[in-house]
Order: C-alpha cells, then structure tokens, then sequence
C-alpha cells in the first residue's frame, strides 16, 4: 500500500521516475492515505479525494470504472458510516466521474438522500456528445493509452450531475464551505473548488504533474490563455494543500504557489510564441520548429512532457485562432495519401528503395523521417509485407525515443498495427 504523502515528497524532490514508474496518469496506487484529519486520497488513474465535513463526506472527484468498488471499500474503511452527500465533477472526463456508484446505491438502499453531485453546465452536453461518439472515443483512446484489445469499448452511460452552475456557486456541508468556479483549461467544462476553513485547493486537471494537456492530439479544443488566467487565480488564494487531478498532493503554501504561477507561465509562453508568429503569417511546420519551450520551467519535476508533447500544444493554439489549415499549400486540397505514396515512390525507384533508406535513417536516429517514407511506402502498397515490416521497426524506434506517453503510445500503436499487416488497430474496414 502507497503512502501518497511520502511519494509527494518524493516527487517534489525530483526523486521518482514520473515517466514511466510513478506517470502521473498511468501509474496506480493500491489502498489509500488520510493526507490530513479529515481528508482521503485515493490515486487511480485519476486523483479522487474525500473530505469528512462532520456532516457527511464529500467527493472531489469520482474516478473511473476501475475506482468504483475500491473507493467504496476504502471510505468504509476510513469512515463506516458517515453517508456521502455531495461530489464535485471537476469536468467530464471518463476517469473523474464513476465512483458515486455505489454510495448512490448505498443511499438508496439505506433510505439516505443520494450524493448531490455538482458539475459546470456543459458537462451534460459533453456526456450527450461521449454517447454520440462511442466509436471514435474507442479508437481514440485505444491510441492514446496503448490499449490492444479489440473487445475494449467506451462507456455509454453516465452520472448526470444533479446541480449545475455557470461561472460560480457554492455550497456547505457541516463548517465547512466548497467555492466551486469555472476555468477553461483541458475542457471547457472545468471546475476548481476552493474550501477556505481548510486551505484546501482542488485544480481537477488544470494541474497534473506534467506539461499541461493541452495538446492532446485526438481531442477536442482545449485553452491555453484559460488555463493560466485559472491557475493565477487560484495562485492568489493562498492554498496550503493542492490536490492535483493526476499525480501527488502538494503541502505548503510556498510550494502551491509556485507551481501554480510557473505552470501558469510556461501555457503563457506558448500561446504567446505561437500568436506572435501566427500574425507573421507562418504556417504550422514553421512555427512548431521556432517555438522554444522554457527550459528552466520544464526542469522543474512536476513540468517534465512525461504526458502531452509541448509541440501538441503549439498546434492545439493554431487550431483555436487559425482553423484547420496547416498553411501549406499542397494541403489544402490534397491528393489521396494512396496517389501521393505511389508518385513518390515511383519516384525513389520502388519500394525496396525507400524501406532500405527509412531503415537507415531509423538507425541513425532520424525517426521522424524513416516514417514519413514507411508510410508513404504503406500507402503505394498496404499489402506489402515488408512494407509492414519496416514500419513496424522505424515506428517502434519512433515510440522509445519518446518521453511523452501520449506520443509514444500513438507511434507505438503503429507500430503494433503494422505487426499484424494493418495500419491502425483502433479503425475498423
């Protein structure tokens, strides 16, 4: 069993492996830990937390489906009968939303009222949309997460949230006060609660122990200048416990503040580059390769690209202001990837050519380039076994160089795929 106050210290120190033994979103931690009188935390996936009013529990955060019977067992463990009465969603995500199952059943086997969960007012949209997207979801986040199981599928049903709010509410249980407000960070239904008699400051996954998400690839927009307008605010609260969305809990007032205000600094930088080159006219490709991402900040442990890749971010702020477009003129209206690998290869002199030349590059460390020609070989023949072959080898090399797991999970699907003769496990013919 983990003592999450030790490995907070730990982390904090710059002691623990946070890209792969202690990830901050793919490590799990068995039992739990009271952090401080009257406060649980659990860490899955996700971090869920659970504060004893005196006048019931309440829930910030609920897990995934994978917390859902150890939560309960741990609160009963902690507190046998104290009821459950209220849980903050701080946003939709699959991996803060379940774990209210069973005190919802609880309650209603006991005659107890149910949890009253709260949740910012496009959350439900944001279920309503999950349901209308199962497929994609499942292929998205097969990618994501390195999930190579054909049988895995997104979930369908969801805890709506009983109270919804716009830009602020709050409530109390027992003595004590939960001040919940919207920021716009990783969603546009983000939530952070306040509890002043406390100190205690809860980001959701405005904080995660990393380079902020805010670049995810395969999903929807996401707020950088939000973001960090959020974490100054929260910043100027004074907290002396945070309880991150993904990682460890952070205890002092000195140690919230500064990675509040530094992780607030780093998402300004980048927006700042990428719009001051944006209004140069730039394309893409120009911009990702001039941004320079802060070294001294993403030195610091809880700012390491151990989740999102800071060059995901440079084009989720060109997404927001600039659209789809890369800004390279072939791309506009492109030829099929098929015509294009064909033409290309043809070109080079055939097949055997460009695999011997993307092996090479892998070898020397040029990844990116052995898959740009892999795949072009792919496209002028899917069903060329050796083709599969070398893409296999060049996107697994691709992968391991990797320190961000949502890029090396990508590449390392590929590279899966191409083991078996196909181009991606998560698409269906």
């Amino acid at each position: 069993m983990a003592d999450l106050t030790v490995l907070a210290e730990q982390a904090w120190q710059g002691e623990l492996d946070m890209t792969h033994d202690h990830h901050p979103v793919h490590s799990f931690y068995e039992g739990a830990t009271e952090l401080a009188p009257n406060l649980l935390g659990l860490k899955g996936i996700a971090g869920l937390y659970i504060v004893d009013t005196g006048a019931g529990l309440v829930m910030l955060d609920a897990g995934s489906v994978l917390d859902i019977d150890r939560t309960y067992d741990e609160v009963r463990k902690w507190r046998p009968e104290a009821p459950v009465v209220a849980a903050v969603f701080s946003h939709h995500h699959v991996d803060h939303i379940f774990a209210t199952r069973r005190f919802d059943t609880e309650a209603q086997e006991k005659g107890w009222p149910k949890p009253t969960v709260y949740a910012h007012e496009l959350t439900p949209d944001h279920f309503d949309r999950y349901v209308k997207t199962i497929g994609w979801n499942t292929a998205i986040n097969r990618r994501q997460f390195a999930i190579d199981l054909p049988q895995f599928r997104w979930p369908e049903q969801y805890r709506y949230p009983d109270v919804v709010y716009r830009h602020r509410i709050t409530f109390t249980r027992g003595e004590l006060t939960f001040h919940l407000h919207h920021g716009r960070g990783e969603t546009d239904d983000h939530t952070w609660t306040w509890i002043p008699e406390r100190k205690i400051l809860a980001p959701g996954d405005l904080f995660i122990w990393a380079v902020p998400n805010a670049g995810n690839p395969q999903k929807v927009q996401r707020y950088t200048s939000d973001w960090a307008a959020a974490l100054d605010e929260m910043a100027a609260l004074g907290a002396e416990t945070m309880l991150p969305g993904h990682g460890f809990p952070i205890f002092g007032k000195e140690r919230v503040f500064e990675a509040l205000t530094n992780t607030a600094e780093f998402l300004r930088s980048v927006e700042d580059q990428t719009l001051a080159l944006m209004n140069k006219g730039w394309s893409v490709d120009q911009i990702t390769n001039a941004v320079e991402f802060p070294e001294h900040l993403m030195d610091k442990p809880y700012l390491r690209p151990v989740y999102d890749d800071p060059y995901f971010l440079v084009r989720m702020v060109w997404r927001r202001y600039g659209g789809w477009w890369d800004g390279e003129f072939d791309t506009l209206l492109p030829a099929p990837k098929a015509d294009q690998g064909r033409e290309w290869i043809e070109l080079c002199g055939g097949v055997a050519s460009v695999l011997q030349r993307a092996s090479s590059l892998s070898s020397e460390g040029s990844h990116a380039l052995a898959c740009h020609l892999a795949e072009m070989a792919y496209h002028a023949e899917p069903e060329n076994d050796e083709v599969h072959r070398v893409r296999t080898e060049v996107y697994r090399a691709n992968s391991q160089d990797q320190t961000s797991s949502m890029a090396r999970n990508i590449l390392n699907h590929a590279a899966l795929a191409s083991a078996q003769g196909k181009r991606d496990l998560a698409s269906e013919d």
